[in-house]
């Protein structure tokens, strides 16, 4: 069974770090690309950044120089590493994978995992 498990979430202060996780089962990273979205209240899925099998890494203006997207080799994991963090990062944060880059940056990706809660207090 093709399977993302996304963790990591919790509840932290404004300022301070987060990593999240996303280990897929199932399938390799090779030959797909991945991603990190984001949902809050009231709002559509938003895309957080985005890493391709040639480990190009693009991030949405909101969170570049403050987020930062890793993916080991030797691990079948995807990191989300979160820093700075404001207030208006409080979502539910998704990660996902396809095979199709256009997919992933219309938010179209085939595989989404569960999701894990951020909330950032002031």
């Amino acid at each position: 069974e093709v399977q993302l498990v996304a963790s990591g979430g919790a509840s932290v202060q404004a300022g301070g770090s987060l990593r999240l996780s996303c280990t897929a089962s199932g399938f390799t990273f090779d030959g797909a690309g991945m991603g990190w979205y984001r949902q809050a209240p009231g709002n559509e899925c938003e895309l957080v950044g985005l890493i391709n099998n040639d480990g190009t890494i693009n991030y949405a203006v909101s969170v570049k120089g403050r987020f930062t997207i890793s993916q080991p080799n030797a691990e079948n994991t995807l990191y989300l590493q979160m820093n700075s963090l404001k207030t208006e990062d409080t979502a539910v944060y998704y990660c996902a994978a396809d095979n199709s880059w256009s997919a992933l940056t219309g938010g179209r990706a085939g595989i989404w995992g569960q999701g894990t809660q951020v909330t950032v207090s002031s």
